[in-house]
């Protein structure tokens, strides 16, 4: 708590010397007390650029970083494809192609082990207990550390909440359902699908329609009905299912160049980082308001066929993603340390929420009569 009020006294009082400051000069350089310098940044990102909610969030970040700002950081949004690959931001913020990216952290697994920890675990922490881990559980601290060789900053930009599992042309009634399937599933979940039997794909979210349409995927996930009826996948496939195990709270992050942050005032500093907290609670906020809704038009109004996977199905991909957790801790010293950490957190915050929100949850769906 101290640190939050901490945290938002340092963004009043930034605020407050910015409005009583000169207007900005369109020259670079450090801020003197009679000039304020302008700095214009390029921000990448990994989705197309109206996609509702992952596509959106980062174009507002922009906005509410130069209102705080008085106009001295004024940031450029580009969605994937128009300045990199969606694949490609996290090279391309190193390499100062730009300043700042938004995308997920698990895309990153074949440079760094450790990263699908910062974004989603199948069977692993929700979206209140990503946020808790990072902030007080040592979550950022270790995040930095893996992120700094690559001259990177990384912290949460959002959070899409428990996911959906996906899109299908064919049922699942069984394991023997899932064999051969092409699947566009990344990360861990990716791994665990390919142990099942499946192929899964890493491919940018701008190609999955078009796989999708011509057969090049049987299924794909995605995010969740808000993202995925936006996307239009139910118009090329026919089966909706349930639980997202695969990604139960995906962590976005916001992943700025070390030396370009590291270069600015400590005011501006304050101001993004204060930026991708205020996205990084709002996006989960529009997921959350906006999922129910967006379900309801998917099968009512599109006659989407909503189906939960069969029990022994989850049971299978749950032994399985244990087997890969494990294995991924042995990675390298570094991996084991996060992961300890990881596991000891989710242990405890599971325990407290299997008599706190579980079981509210589970006495407020008793029958009244």
């Amino acid at each position: 708590m101290q640190k939050m009020w901490a945290a938002l006294f340092s963004i009043l009082l930034v605020t407050m010397l910015v409005a009583c400051g000169e207007a900005p000069s369109s020259t670079g350089g450090p801020v003197a007390a009679t000039e304020q310098a302008v700095y214009q940044w390029k921000m990448i990102t990994s989705w197309p650029k109206n996609l509702p909610a992952l596509g959106t969030s980062p174009v507002h970040f922009a906005d509410i970083v130069n209102k705080m700002s008085n106009g001295r950081m004024q940031i450029r949004v580009y969605g994937a494809n128009e300045l990199v690959g969606g694949l490609e931001v996290f090279d391309a913020v190193s390499q100062g192609v730009a300043e700042i990216g938004h995308t997920g952290a698990y895309y990153w697994q074949g440079k760094i082990p450790a990263t699908p920890f910062f974004s989603s675990i199948p069977f692993g922490m929700t979206a209140t207990e990503m946020n808790a881990w990072l902030s007080y559980g040592g979550g950022n601290e270790l995040w930095r550390e893996i992120y700094a060789p690559f001259n990177l900053i990384p912290t949460r930009g959002g959070n899409s909440g428990t996911q959906m599992f996906g899109w299908f042309n064919k049922e699942i009634n069984s394991m023997a359902d899932l064999q051969g399937l092409k699947m566009r599933i990344p990360g861990l979940g990716g791994e665990v699908f390919s142990r099942a039997g499946g192929t899964p794909v890493t491919m940018q979210v701008s190609e999955v329609f078009t796989a999708l349409q011509t057969s090049a995927l049987d299924a794909t996930e995605f995010v969740s009905p808000y993202n995925d009826l936006a996307a239009g996948y139910h118009t090329v496939a026919k089966y909706y299912y349930y639980p997202g195990w695969h990604e139960p709270g995906s962590t976005l992050e916001t992943i700025f160049n070390k030396s370009a942050f590291e270069a600015l005032p400590p005011d501006l500093q304050a101001i993004l980082m204060a930026g991708t907290e205020v996205m990084n609670q709002l996006l989960l906020d529009e997921f959350t308001a906006r999922n129910n809704e967006a379900l309801r038009v998917l099968v009512e109004d599109h006659n989407v066929e909503l189906r939960k996977l069969p029990d022994e199905v989850l049971t299978e991909l749950h032994r399985i993603s244990d087997q890969v957790v494990a294995e991924l801790a042995q990675a390298d010293p570094t991996t084991r340390r996060i992961h300890e950490s990881w596991a000891k957190f989710k242990e405890g915050i599971g325990s407290y929420h299997g008599i706190a929100e579980d079981a509210l949850v589970n006495a407020r769906n008793l029958p009244l009569d």
